[in-house]
């Protein structure tokens, strides 16, 4: 016997957590001059998707009117604006072959050191023993040159050539400029999956996903930066390990449709600077994790 579907907040109860989530994003959107217009044209169309898609029923062809009724959205421009696409999940080759590289690099034994860091890496032809940069590239993609990424990474500070002329990997590869492509590209997949996860947990009889957070309020300014500092550090080790458990199984992995993605996230704020409005309501728990 089929579970029956758990019951789904209404749309008043959904717009108090919708308006914090949505802030942020019209701060962003206000900064970069994506205007109130060109927004609602955007979000117009990724209705229509939407309905069109998730919500077709079995067996029957969705229609103009139902994809109306869906959304709220006039029937002549749900006409107009069916089939007409919406954002698609397009890797950026350079951000894909970079982080698989990266990924790499960080992770598989012979390129990294006894502490399990990623080792500067010589040039071939230069002196020394051990596998080289253009080993690493080409042990990920021969698409591509590795002077053109070395090229590319020395550019964007991922990389830089210390004394003895050996490559090293720097933050920059793991956190990318202010407004770089890699950076956007991170910044739409990621809260997509994040914001995914919590959706589905909300729809499902059983939260599928794991979407958790260690959360205290009233801090001191020294506790918030001693959190942060220890935060980086686990959430550091994590992913790393993380990381060698997934390049360690992927070479071996006959390959399929799946794809997976394992993040976290870290903030802290001096809530004295908020606005009246966006302001916790009061009697919240000093501490939790939820």
């Amino acid at each position: 016997m089929t579970e029956a579907a758990p019951p789904t907040p209404d749309a008043e109860r959904l717009q108090t957590p919708v308006a914090r989530l949505l802030r942020p994003l019209v701060r962003l959107f206000i900064r970069c001059g994506l205007t109130f217009p060109a927004l609602s044209d955007l979000l117009r169309e990724i209705y229509v998707n939407v309905a069109e898609h998730d919500f077709a029923l079995s067996g029957k062809e969705q229609t103009d009117s139902r994809v109306s009724l869906l959304t709220g959205i006039h029937r002549k421009e749900v006409r107009r604006l069916r089939g007409a696409g919406a954002p698609v999940r397009l890797v950026p080759a350079s951000v894909s072959r970079s982080s698989m590289i990266v990924a790499r690099w960080v992770a598989a034994p012979e390129f990294t050191d006894a502490s399990g860091a990623p080792r500067p890496l010589r040039r071939a032809g230069d002196p020394g023993d051990g596998p080289t940069y253009e080993d690493l590239v080409e042990s990920v993609t021969r698409d591509v040159r590795p002077r053109a990424v070395l090229d590319e990474w020395l550019d964007r500070g991922m990389v830089t050539l210390d004394a003895d002329g050996r490559i090293r990997l720097e933050e920059a590869a793991f956190a990318p400029r202010s407004g770089d492509d890699r950076q956007l590209y991170y910044f739409g997949r990621n809260l997509h999956d994040h914001v995914a996860a919590a959706v589905e947990n909300i729809l499902s009889a059983e939260p599928p996903f794991l979407e958790r957070a260690v959360h205290y309020e009233g801090l001191s300014r020294d506790m918030a930066a001693a959190m942060r500092t220890l935060s980086r550090r686990v959430a550091a080790e994590a992913l790393q390990a993380v990381n060698r458990e997934a390049q360690a199984a992927y070479a071996s992995d006959p390959g399929g449709t799946w794809r997976w993605n394992f993040g976290v996230y870290l903030y802290a704020e001096d809530e004295a600077a908020r606005r009246p409005t966006e302001a916790e309501p009061s009697g919240a728990e000093r501490g939790d994790a939820a």
